[in-house]
C-alpha cells in the first residue's frame, strides 16, 4: 500500500480550505447587492494560473451552497464546474495548450445555467449580461496579476497594467468581507489593516493611499456607503508617516488612529474592544513577519531606489574609466614619441664615400711603396678615382676593371685589389644599410601602432565621458506593453547611447527571446525604429537578455562571386564582409601578385590584417601604412592591390580606400559612377599613398567591386559599365553572377586571371 505524504497532504487541506473562504468571500462581494460576478471570475483565472483543479471545483461549490443553499444554484454551480471541467481535461489527454481566448470563451459558456435562472426568475436580461461581462473582465485581470505573481515570483516589479490588476482583486476582496463580520469582530478591517501596513512598509506613498482608497471604493460599490474611506486613507498616511522609522512605530499609529475615529469621532456606532481586535490582530501578524519576506514585497511594488542606486554606480563607474583610459591613452602615445625619436637614420652619401675611401685606404694602399706618390704628388686625382668608383659601385652594384681609368691602372699594381675591396665595402654597407631600414621599419610600425591604441583608448574615453541617462518612464512602458502581448519580461533598461542612438536592455524567459512583437512594442514605446543587436543567456535561469538599439537607417545585401584561374590550384584573390561597432560595415577585395598558393596567402594576410585593425577601431592611415610596411618587411616581391569600402549605415556615407584596384563602382538609377585608383599595390614600396574617397549612397545603390580578372577582360571601361547597365538586376548575388558569366565570356569561358565580383546593395530599413 502506498504511503501517504502527510506534509503534502496538509498542504492541500490547507489550500482547499483557503479556496472555500476565497470563493465564500468573492459569493458575498456584490455590486450595489445587484451583481455578482467575482467568484466564477476567480475560478477561472486560478485554473488558468495552473492550481489544482480537483481542488478548485469541490472548494468552489462547498462556498456557493453556502452563501445560497438552493437547487437552482446547485445546478448553477454545477453547470459552471462542468464547463470548466471538460474543456480542460480534453486539452489535458490531447496535450495541447489552451488558448487565452478559448479560456474566455468557456468562462463565458458557464454561466449560462445562471443566466437563465435570473431571466426565469424575472432579472433583467441586460443586468445579466453585463453580469457575465463583468466576470469574464475580471477573471482576465486576475490572470494578469497571477501570472506575473505565479510564473515571474515575487522577484520583480510589477507594471501598471499588473497593480491595476491587483487593486480590482483588493477592491472585491473589500466588497466581499464588508458584510462578513462575526459580531463586532470585522474581517474587512483585518484585512485591510493588514495591506495597508504591508504596501506603507514595501511601496510607494501613491501605491499606499491607492490600495487604501481601493478597499474604501470596493466596500461603496457593495453597500452605497462611503463609511469605510476614509478611515482606510488615514490609516495609510499615518502608516506612511512613521514609514521611515521602526516598525512598532507603524502600528502604533494605526491603532492610535482606528481608537480616535471609534471613540472621539463615533465613526461605528457604540465602539469597542472587539471593534478594535481585527486591527490589533493585523498589527502583530505584520510585526511577526521576516525582513526577508517584506523585502520580497518590496521588490514587485517598488524597484525604483534599488535600480537609482544601480544607475548612480554604472555612471559613477563610467567616469573612473574615462579618467582610467585618458591616462592609458596618454602613456601609448608616448611611448609613440619614444620609438619615433629612436630611429637610426642613415648617413648622407657623401659622408658614406668619404668612410669608403678611408678604408681602402687603410686596407690596399698603408703597405704600398707608392702611397705617398699617389696619395700626395696626385692626391686629387686619386680621390676623384676613388670617389668614383664607390659611387659606381652604389648605383651598379659592381664596379669592374673597366671602370678604373688607364692612366691609374698604368701606374697602380693594386687594382684588382682595389676592385675586390670596393665592391666587398659596398656590398657589406648596403646590407648594413638594409638592416638599419628594416629596424627603423619595425620601430615605426610598432610607433604607429601604439598611437593608433592611444587614438582607440582616447575614442573610447570619449564614449564613457558622459553619464548615462536612463529613462524610467520608457522602461516601466515597455514592460507594460510586453505584459499586454503575453511576453514575461522581469525587467528593462532604456538609455540614450547619443543623439542618434536609444538602446533597451530587457530580460524575458527564454521562449519568449526571439519573438519579433519584442521589437515592435519596444519601437512602439521608444518613439523609432528598433533592432536586435545581441542576445545571450541572462545570469539567472530561465531567462535571456536581449539587447536592441534604434535600427540604423540603411540595411545591405551582399552577393560574391568568384572564378579561380585555369590551372591554378588556389585563386589569389580573397575578400570580406565584416559588421564593424556602430552600425558600420566592411567589405574589401584582395588582389595576391599573381595566381596560385602564394597569392592566396598574401591576399588573406592583407585582408586579415585590415579586417583586425577595422575591428579594433583603428584609422584608415594607420591600417594601410602598418600593413604596407609588414608586406614591404619581405625581402621576398610580396604585394596586394586592394579595394576596400566601409559604409555606415546610420547615414549612407562610405568611406573607399584604393590601393592599385580595379575601378570601383555605384550602380542606381541615375547611372553608374567611378572610383579610381592611382597609387601602387601594398607592399612594393615603404611609403605609399592610398587613394581615399568619400561618397553618399542611397537607397537600392548597388556598389560593384571587382579584381583586375574581370576589368581586364573587357575591353575598356566603357564596356563595362554598359555590359552591366544592360543587365536584369533582381538582387546582389544576381548581378555578381551575371557579370562574372559576361567577364567569362569575353575569354570564350576561360578564366585567364582569378576573377571576383563583390556587390552590396544598399536599401532603406
Amino acid at each position: 500500500m502506498k504511503k501517504i505524504n502527510f506534509n503534502l497532504f496538509l498542504s492541500y487541506a490547507i489550500k482547499f480550505l483557503l479556496y472555500i473562504f476565497l470563493f465564500f468571500v468573492l459569493f458575498n462581494a456584490g455590486i450595489n447587492n445587484v451583481l455578482n460576478p467575482f467568484a466564477f471570475g476567480m475560478l477561472f483565472a486560478l485554473t488558468w494560473a495552473n492550481q489544482k483543479v480537483y481542488l478548485l471545483a469541490p472548494s468552489y461549490i462547498i462556498a456557493g451552497l453556502i452563501n445560497d443553499f438552493s437547487l437552482e444554484n446547485a445546478i448553477c454551480l454545477l453547470v459552471t464546474i462542468f464547463v470548466l471541467i471538460v474543456p480542460y481535461f480534453v486539452h489535458v489527454m490531447c496535450k495541447k495548450n489552451m488558448r487565452k481566448w478559448e479560456f474566455l470563451i468557456f468562462a463565458t459558456l458557464s454561466q449560462v445555467g445562471e443566466l437563465v435562472f435570473q431571466i426565469l426568475s424575472g432579472f433583467s436580461p441586460i443586468l445579466a449580461v453585463v453580469n457575465i461581462v463583468l466576470g469574464v473582465l475580471y477573471m482576465y485581470g486576475a490572470i494578469i496579476i497571477f501570472e506575473a505573481i505565479i510564473i515571474r515570483g515575487f522577484t520583480n516589479k510589477l507594471t501598471s497594467l499588473e497593480l491595476v490588476s491587483l487593486f480590482v482583486i483588493v477592491a472585491s476582496l473589500s466588497a466581499g468581507f464588508v458584510n462578513l463580520n462575526i459580531y463586532d469582530f470585522s474581517f474587512l478591517k483585518l484585512f485591510v489593516s493588514f495591506l495597508i501596513l504591508i504596501f506603507a512598509y514595501s511601496s510607494t506613498a501613491t501605491l499606499t493611499l491607492l490600495v487604501s482608497i481601493t478597499s474604501g471604493l470596493g466596500t461603496l460599490i457593495a453597500t452605497n456607503n462611503p463609511m469605510y474611506v476614509t478611515p482606510f486613507v488615514l490609516w495609510a498616511m499615518c502608516a506612511l508617516l512613521f514609514k521611515n522609522h521602526h516598525k512598532i512605530f507603524m502600528v502604533i499609529g494605526v491603532l492610535c488612529i482606528e481608537v480616535v475615529i471609534g471613540l472621539y469621532f463615533n465613526l461605528y456606532a457604540g465602539f469597542n474592544i472587539v471593534m478594535a481586535l481585527p486591527i490589533l490582530i493585523s498589527c502583530v501578524v505584520f510585526m511577526a513577519l521576516p525582513k526577508k519576506v517584506l523585502n520580497e514585497f518590496a521588490v514587485i511594488f517598488n524597484l525604483s531606489k534599488d535600480r537609482l542606486a544601480m544607475k548612480n554606480v554604472v555612471n559613477r563607474n563610467r567616469e573612473l574609466l574615462h579618467k582610467r583610459l585618458g591616462n592609458l591613452a596618454e602613456v601609448f602615445n608616448d611611448m609613440n614619441i619614444i620609438y619615433r625619436q629612436m630611429l637610426k637614420k642613415g648617413m648622407s652619401k657623401d659622408d658614406v664615400v668619404k668612410i669608403l675611401n678611408q678604408e681602402i685606404k687603410d686596407k690596399i694602399c698603408s703597405y704600398c711603396p707608392e702611397r705617398n706618390h699617389c696619395h700626395r704628388t696626385f692626391a686629387e686625382d686619386t680621390k676623384k678615382v676613388f670617389d668614383e668608383l664607390v659611387t659606381i659601385a652604389f648605383d651598379r652594384g659592381k664596379v669592374t676593371l673597366l671602370d678604373i681609368p688607364s692612366y691609374l691602372t698604368s701606374r697602380c699594381k693594386q687594382t684588382t685589389a682595389i676592385l675586390g675591396s670596393v665592391n666587398a665595402l659596398t656590398a657589406q654597407y648596403k646590407k648594413y644599410i638594409s638592416m638599419l631600414s628594416d629596424v627603423d621599419t619595425s620601430k615605426v610600425i610598432i610607433a604607429e601602432q601604439l598611437l593608433g591604441i592611444s587614438k582607440v583608448i582616447g575614442t573610447l574615453s570619449k564614449e564613457v565621458e558622459s553619464n548615462v541617462s536612463f529613462d524610467t518612464v520608457r522602461e516601466n512602458k515597455i514592460l507594460d506593453e510586453l505584459t499586454y502581448h503575453n511576453i514575461i519580461c522581469i525587467d528593462a533598461v532604456v538609455f540614450e547611447k547619443d543623439i542618434h542612438t536609444m538602446v533597451a536592455s530587457l530580460v524575458v524567459r527564454n521562449e519568449d527571446s526571439e519573438k519579433l512583437r519584442i521589437v515592435d512594442c519596444v519601437g512602439k514605446v521608444c518613439g523609432c525604429k528598433m533592432a536586435v543587436y545581441e542576445i545571450f543567456p541572462s545570469s539567472r535561469p530561465n531567462y535571456t537578455v536581449v539587447n536592441l538599439k534604434t535600427a540604423p537607417r540603411y540595411e545591405c545585401m551582399f552577393g560574391i562571386a568568384q572564378k579561380t584561374k585555369e590551372g591554378s590550384p588556389k585563386s589569389g584573390d580573397t575578400y570580406t564582409i565584416v559588421k564593424l561597432d556602430g552600425d558600420r560595415i566592411l567589405f574589401a577585395v584582395s588582389d595576391g601578385m599573381g595566381s596560385g598558393e602564394k597569392a592566396e596567402n598574401i591576399s588573406e594576410l592583407s585582408i586579415s590584417l585590415i579586417e583586425n585593425f577595422y575591428k579594433a577601431g583603428f584609422d584608415n592611415d594607420i591600417i594601410l601604412s602598418t600593413v604596407n610596411k609588414l608586406l614591404n618587411l619581405h625581402k621576398e616581391d610580396i604585394f596586394s592591390a586592394l579595394d576596400v569600402g566601409v559604409l555606415d549605415l546610420k547615414n549612407g556615407i562610405v568611406d573607399f580606400v584604393k590601393m592599385a584596384s580595379p575601378i570601383t563602382y555605384i550602380l542606381n538609377e541615375n547611372g553608374i559612377k567611378e572610383i579610381e585608383s592611382s597609387s601602387l599595390p601594398m607592399g612594393i614600396v615603404t611609403d605609399v599613398t592610398p587613394v581615399t574617397k568619400k561618397e553618399v549612397v542611397g537607397g537600392n545603390d548597388y556598389i560593384i567591386m571587382v579584381s583586375d580578372g574581370i576589368s581586364d577582360s573587357f575591353e575598356s571601361d566603357e564596356i563595362f559599365k554598359e555590359e552591366v547597365k544592360s543587365l536584369k538586376i533582381t538582387n546582389p548575388q544576381d548581378l555578381a553572377d551575371q557579370i562574372l558569366e559576361r567577364a567569362l565570356s569575353k575569354n570564350k569561358g576561360y578564366a585567364v586571371d582569378d576573377l571576383t565580383v563583390l556587390i552590396i546593395k544598399v536599401f532603406e530599413n
